[in-house]
């Protein structure tokens, strides 16, 4: 292991990451697939990684060829995977398939049901928070997956804000796992252990306990019950944040969209590292565009995110050659 890996996480996340079946056309119409791996958690960690943060994804995973492929992709990428799990009761590695439809827009079929990441338990993740950890990466993605998945997630958030652990929730609504009435019923009993919070526009009503509220009111609201900071996504519009002292916003960084999937976690990434870095909010803003906009340029939910030297590519002019 590397001595990088050998220091504590910055950064601690945890949740399912799937083998990944990636269509060049129409499923019905058959052809051929690109095989990798994607889940919301890891891609964050992989972008936090390739930004130079130690960070450490805790899940489990199947006893299965896309179990080892999942387990092998994250270490490669830098990720510490010490706390990660094979599932010792037959249960698989999930999957989901991608298949482009009108342009960037892309259809997500998911088979997660009863699989390995369905099954995580406190067990599985509490062991993975060191007392040096500075965040601890959340989704709403997670509870949907079942009961012990969902308690998992509360007792991590608590567990990590008890200990002073900054815990960043993005409520990333997945409305194929579970309706908008049971995300609510989930996800607000987190807020009280939550410090960022992360939603696009039309999420942000999945933690309202009146969820037709403006978005002033909103915003105030959530401010209200502790969160420092509340992150609104507006996709091609930017993003805005949200304090106590007032708002930031940036607009999106320009560029031709190719595959929009893996663009939040792409922010999400940015952002965290500028936190991690001390930089402030209107700079982490960029940098979170910034990795957003290189999620949107390039195929895959992370194969495109940049490194550290590669965040100031988007500033040259277009055509350029970098010898």
């Amino acid at each position: 292991m590397s001595a990088h890996l050998e220091q504590p996480p910055e950064v601690v996340t945890f949740g399912e990451t799937m083998a990944a079946l990636r269509a060049h056309g129409v499923l019905r119409m058959g052809g051929s697939l690109d095989l990798s791996v994607a889940g919301a958690e890891s891609n964050v960690a992989i972008g936090l990684a390739r930004l130079g943060h130690r960070v450490r994804w805790a899940g489990r995973v199947g006893a299965d060829e896309l179990g080892a492929l999942v387990l092998r992709t994250l270490r490669a990428e830098g990720v510490d995977i010490g706390h990660a799990r094979t599932d010792d009761a037959g249960r698989p590695t999930g999957l989901l398939l991608t298949e482009p439809r009108l342009g960037t827009l892309t259809r997500v079929s998911y088979y997660r049901t009863d699989s390995a990441g369905s099954a995580l338990t406190p067990a599985d993740v509490l062991p993975a928070l060191a007392p040096e950890t500075r965040v601890l990466h959340i989704t709403g993605i997670t509870p949907a997956l079942g009961p012990s998945a969902a308690e998992t997630v509360l007792a991590a958030a608590r567990t990590a804000h008890d200990a002073g652990t900054t815990v960043c929730l993005d409520v990333n609504h997945r409305s194929r796992l579970w309706s908008a009435d049971s995300a609510r019923t989930a996800l607000r009993p987190l807020l009280a252990h939550t410090d960022l919070l992360i939603a696009s526009e039309d999420e942000v009503p999945l933690v309202l306990q009146q969820p037709g509220a403006a978005e002033p009111e909103a915003v105030k609201h959530l401010l209200d019950t502790g969160i420092r900071e509340v992150i609104i996504k507006r996709g091609g519009r930017g993003a805005t944040v949200f304090t106590a002292d007032g708002a930031a916003h940036r607009p999106a960084r320009q560029v031709d969209a190719v595959d929009l999937v893996g663009a939040g976690d792409a922010f999400v990434a940015g952002y965290l590292s500028g936190l991690l870095d001390g930089v402030d909010v209107p700079a982490r803003l960029h940098r979170a565009v910034t990795t957003a906009a290189f999620a949107v340029a390039t195929r895959g939910d992370w194969e495109g995110l940049p490194t550290r030297d590669e965040l100031d590519l988007l500033d040259e002019p277009d055509g350029t050659t970098v010898r």
